[in-house]
């Protein structure tokens, strides 16, 4: 039997590169994006091509039928539940100094990153509980987090708020799913290269070039996979509730 994961935001850039790397481990994959699923046939044509077999459901987090639509799919199509990945998240429209954030982009910010996040692990998590357990452990979660969780950056403040509130998602659904056979991790990716970083590029590689990251080169969508797929791994049984930066060091106070 294989395991079944759910990634959200799949269809491009970190999503994918998780889709795809839990897919060549061996897992059964639910891709769930916004998009109507014409838009990513060239990469899920090339999941197909890898031997993954995949499910795509059209949706948003943020969006409650959405959330109980993605759930009730994966156990029709694949029969159960033992990874989530959390990865759908959205940068601010329009980068905006604080003191200028509008409520409506707080809002749509919050709404995709933190509660459309928290409210599919909610739901996720009680079908990994009811099902009947068959792998080392009843399930894994993995959030992706993002160095903006700890990091200021004043003219996208409401990113870093939402990105903050899914690490303390990490630490409440770790505590509350432990004593259940779930453990609960986070990735917090640094500097990746995707869409979202693409319009702040000539910033980043002059920071680079700096010398800010001790890594000194752009990260890629597969260096946040490769971790997720450790975290989703009976090679983590005794680790919850914990974070590992996916950022080239960048995390590292120096003098």
């Amino acid at each position: 039997m294989k395991r079944t994961a759910i990634v959200t935001g799949g269809s491009r850039g970190i999503g994918y590169a998780i889709a795809k790397q839990l897919g060549l481990d061996g897992c059964q994959v639910v891709v769930m994006a916004t998009g109507e699923q014409k838009n990513y046939r060239e990469a899920l044509e090339h999941l197909t091509s890898l031997g993954i077999d995949w499910h795509y459901v059209r949706g948003s987090v943020d969006d409650r039928e959405s959330r109980e639509r993605v759930v009730k799919e994966t156990v029709e199509h694949f029969g159960r539940i033992d990874i989530l990945v959390n990865n759908a998240g959205v940068a601010p429209r329009e980068r905006a100094d604080l003191l200028e954030m509008t409520e409506e982009s707080f809002d749509r910010v919050m709404g995709i990153n933190a509660k459309g996040t928290l409210f599919l692990t909610q739901l996720a998590a009680k079908q990994m509980i009811g099902q009947e357990q068959v792998f080392a452990n009843k399930g894994h979660i993995v959030n992706v987090g993002s160095c903006s969780a700890e990091v200021s950056s004043i003219s996208r403040g409401e990113y870093c708020i939402s990105k903050a509130a899914v690490s303390m998602m990490t630490t409440l659904f770790a505590d509350r799913l432990a004593s259940e056979g779930i453990v609960v991790n986070e990735v917090r990716p640094g500097v990746i290269a995707t869409d979202m970083t693409s319009v702040v590029t000539e910033k980043y590689d002059r920071m680079i070039e700096d010398g800010v990251f001790p890594i000194a080169r752009w990260g890629r969508p597969e260096d946040v996979a490769d971790m997720v797929s450790l975290f989703c791994s009976d090679r983590v049984l005794y680790t919850t509730g914990n974070h590992v930066d996916v950022d080239g060091g960048f995390h590292i106070k120096r003098l």
